[in-house]
């Protein structure tokens, strides 16, 4: 057994036996403190993959096989060191939980999905672990057993089940269409290009994944599990777990190939949900619901640059997908952490408030942070024109949404008479803060995405300074114009944006309100009856 078949295989192995020990009361009662742990080997596997950039296999896990590229091992690392820093604080979090033990096993079964998704080089192993991590998801949303944490997790997965069924049917087509019936991956996708089934094959994987990221329409879900979530689960599924759909869409996209039809509806839902997730948004109080929104316009970002380059079969997207998708795994769930930690010490304030404020800014691109970084990988494949001025009201809109975050977290978290912080929840949180800013630094050996000598040019710098300072005067106008409203000055700027963002607001949660009513079977059996039409209409 090679090195990497121990390092890779470990990194599945120790959350599973974790998992497995659960199964005694007794060693499950004190499982949160073990499963701190249970994110290493995943860590050393990822550091390993980093130091080779051509794939290495671990055939023999369960039958299945591994394998980590330069883009699994970018989100990998990044997933890892979250499930490590968010499992530090629900050690903390958990600790007058009655149904501690429970948490984590559904954390670890989570955890592995996680990691299986992002390690799998074949088709079956892809979807098994693809189904673990939605159980363990399903798991924690439910957690607290409120009525609104229930009807978040059943919401959860009547969603994610219609994903899965699309994905599957995708999965099926994929493998019939694979030379030599191949179930590995990169043989089935390299395999798709003459099949007739190609197009077809790529709309229902779109779909699915789409579904799993949180594109708009299909993001009803998001809202409702992070919001109810614990917050140490949250920060997880929305840093990590949701990045499954964005392995999924590097994994099976055939960006040699190319299609033009199914990139260019990805890249319009991308746009779509970028700029729904910024307006709706601004319109929330919770940090968490806040926070939730902005993960559907950040994935709606990295669709859209999947999108374009599935559309224009450039390959190269898939490394600056996996790069910003990695910086976003941190940001957001440190971001998270904070909301949970909040500001009502006093003495710690600023230990919560300003790493959060630079966070923030750094998922808009504030030039030295990681953000800024990510901003840059995108930008070569991006292009200029519509695509260019999209990237640029993306950060400006990104600005306005995480100001409004920053002074909710002001607000609704202030006490003063608020008591000290456990250094159980502080210490992940800054832990987490730390690598969100360095760890696209550190990274940029194992990319040539970024080309480092042009970073911190005049022109780049300036290029990432103006959308933000856009965004911030939005907030200033909104700001100005709810304490001083005006009587005469109706058509002010101010007055038009809030009257805008108030008839879209009012229409997209109408239009939400009936998508939440539906059960996980209706949502199911419309997916498999809109299969059956496409099925039909191509008389295939």
């Amino acid at each position: 057994m090679t090195d990497a078949t121990i390092v890779l295989s470990s990194a599945l192995a120790l959350p599973g036996v974790l998992l497995l020990l659960c199964l005694f009361p007794s060693v499950r009662a004190r499982m949160p403190k073990f499963a701190v742990i249970a994110p290493v080997p995943a860590l050393a596997a990822a550091w390993f993959a980093g130091r080779d950039p051509s794939i290495v296999f671990a055939t023999h896990f369960f039958q299945g096989h591994l394998a980590l590229d330069v883009a699994g091992a970018l989100l990998l690392a990044a997933a890892a060191i979250l499930w490590i820093c968010a499992g530090l604080y629900a050690a903390t979090e958990m600790r007058r939980s009655r149904n501690a033990g429970n948490f984590s096993a559904w954390w670890l079964t989570a955890m592995l999905g996680n990691f299986g998704v992002v390690m799998s080089a074949d088709i079956a192993s892809f979807y098994l672990f693809l189904a673990a991590g939605t159980i363990g998801a399903y798991g924690m949303i439910m957690h607290t057993m409120t009525p609104d944490a229930r009807r978040a997790s059943v919401t959860y997965i009547g969603f994610a089940l219609a994903g899965e069924a699309s994905i599957l049917i995708g999965l099926v087509l994929l493998a019939a269409a694979s030379p030599g019936h191949s179930l590995l991956i990169r043989d089935a996708v390299a395999g798709l290009s003459p099949s007739p089934w190609r197009d077809l094959t790529v709309a229902f994987l779109a779909l699915g994944f789409g579904l799993k990221i949180g594109l708009a329409p299909l993001h009803i879900w998001m809202p409702l599990a992070y919001t109810a979530a614990p917050i140490s689960a949250a920060a997880v599924l929305s840093g990590a777990a949701v990045k499954a759909g964005v392995i999924g869409l590097i994994r099976f996209m055939p960006f040699d190939a190319g299609s033009v039809n199914v990139g260019t509806g990805l890249a319009m839902a991308g746009i779509v949900s970028t700029f729904y997730g910024v307006a709706v948004g601004i319109t929330r109080a919770n940090p968490k619901t806040i926070l939730a929104c902005s993960s559907i316009s950040q994935m709606g970002v990295i669709a859209t640059l999947i999108g374009v380059g599935l559309a224009t079969a450039n390959a190269g997207v898939a490394i600056a997908a996996a790069f910003y998708g990695a910086h976003h795994v941190l940001v957001k769930g440190g971001l998270f952490l904070a909301a949970g930690i909040g500001v009502s010490d006093r003495r710690n304030r600023w230990l919560v408030f300003v790493p959060a404020t630079v966070l923030a800014f750094a998922l808009a691109g504030l030039p030295f942070t990681g953000g800024y970084l990510a901003k840059e990988a995108v930008k070569p494949f991006i292009g200029e024109g519509a695509f260019a001025i999209f990237a640029a009201l993306s950060a400006a809109g990104t600005t306005l949404l995480m100001l409004f975050f920053v002074t909710r977290l002001g607000s609704a978290s202030h006490d003063p008479r608020g008591t000290p912080t456990a250094s159980g929840l502080l210490v992940p949180w800054l832990a987490t803060a730390f690598f969100a800013i360095a760890i696209p630094w550190l990274s940029l050996s194992l990319t040539d995405a970024i080309p480092i000598s042009e970073v911190n040019s005049i022109a780049d710098l300036w290029s990432a300074i103006w959308p933000i300072l856009i965004g911030g005067g939005l907030v200033a106008l909104w700001l100005n114009q709810k304490r001083q409203p005006r009587e005469i000055d109706v058509a002010s700027a101010a007055d038009i944006i809030r009257r805008m963002m108030t008839i879209c607001t009012s229409t997209v949660e109408r239009a939400e309100a009936i998508l939440r009513q539906w059960q996980a079977g209706s949502i199911s059996l419309l997916a498999v009856t809109t299969v059956l039409i496409v099925i039909i209409a191509t008389g295939r």
